[in-house]
């Protein structure tokens, strides 16, 4: 695997944004990465922080991230990660920040921890209802 991929993006603030994040086992040669097992809420983080490490502790935001199902049953190929407005909110225009998408399985032999995406988010503030 070759974990993690890097994406930076533009937000504008309080609106919703929405990613998808379509990992692959290089092992397979591009094949899907197996998520079965991830599917429980806890299993999947999108966490958004001003700075990493322990330094980022203290203003990080839980963003919605989910493995969602698959039509017709089963586990999806994808995760779905959104800021929300509030989430959003809470972000200030102009402050450098940088974010992990990241999933975890226990009941393994041991358990297993990937960060499938990374990367930098620039926020742009709003015009109408800017606070």
């Amino acid at each position: 695997m070759a974990f993690p991929g890097t994406y930076n993006f533009n937000y504008y603030k309080g609106d919703t944004f929405e990613f998808r994040v379509y990992p692959l086992n290089t092992a397979e040669e591009g094949g899907s990465f197996d998520l079965s097992g991830y599917a429980s809420p806890q299993d999947v983080n999108f966490y958004i922080s001003t700075a990493r490490g322990s330094a980022g502790l203290s203003d990080q935001i839980e963003c919605y991230a989910e493995i969602p199902a698959a039509s017709g049953g089963g586990t999806s190929d994808h995760i779905l990660c959104v800021i929300r407005p509030a989430d959003g909110n809470q972000l200030t225009a102009g402050v450098s920040y940088v974010y992990d998408v990241e999933i975890t399985k226990s009941g393994t032999d041991y358990p297993l921890t990937y960060t499938l995406l990374t990367g930098n988010i620039t926020v742009t503030d709003q015009v109408y209802g800017a606070a």
